[in-house]
């Protein structure tokens, strides 16, 4: 049995496999895969589309008609596809975009705009409502250390520690962050 490491791990090799694949059949247009928050991969469609995992297709965005959980985790497949304005596109959609992991996202998109501070705002947001949820932690550490506050950073680190030990990626990836800090 794959601890969650373990398994993220597993899903980005995955991931990154089959973007290869992908790029090599290009001429077939077919969606373009990228890890989403969870084990599973979540499809990026073209621009006005998102990936309804009921019908296993890209539908036109219309929020209403799918579930928050496939708009969330859309959003966050495309922030990691590079696709942050339309990442926050979507999250605009939620019939409830105050859960922990779409204000998670929501940072995620605004730092990577390089709207760093709006993106805390939305951090601590998710962190009141989620303190357990080390993603939000590790990206609000990474937010920190941008900023030069590296002592707040490794609070976040120590955190991180106390949810889910040193072995998890979110403990790893911000501790890389910290120890290179030019990296970020």
């Amino acid at each position: 049995m794959m601890n969650r490491a373990n398994s993220r791990s597993a899903v980005r090799i995955y991931t990154a496999a089959l973007f290869g694949a992908c790029l090599a059949a290009a001429a077939f247009s077919g969606p373009v895969y990228a890890a989403g928050e969870d084990t599973s991969t979540t499809p990026t469609c073209p621009k006005g589309e998102v990936w309804n995992s009921k019908t296993k297709k890209c539908v036109k965005q219309e929020g209403s008609l799918l579930p928050d959980s496939d708009l969330t985790s859309y959003a966050y497949a495309l922030a990691e596809a590079g696709r942050y304005e339309e990442a926050l596109s979507i999250l605009d959609t939620l019939k409830n975009p105050n859960t922990a992991v779409a204000l998670n996202y929501r940072g995620y998109a605004t730092r990577k705009l390089g709207r760093t501070d709006e993106g805390i705002g939305y951090y601590m947001k998710s962190v009141q409502l989620d303190p357990q949820y080390a993603k939000v932690r590790e990206y609000l550490g990474e937010a920190y250390v941008i900023k030069g506050h590296l002592d707040l950073a490794k609070d976040q680190l120590a955190r991180i520690k106390g949810i889910c030990g040193t072995d998890c990626e979110e403990y790893r990836d911000l501790a890389e962050a910290i120890e290179n800090p030019s990296k970020m």
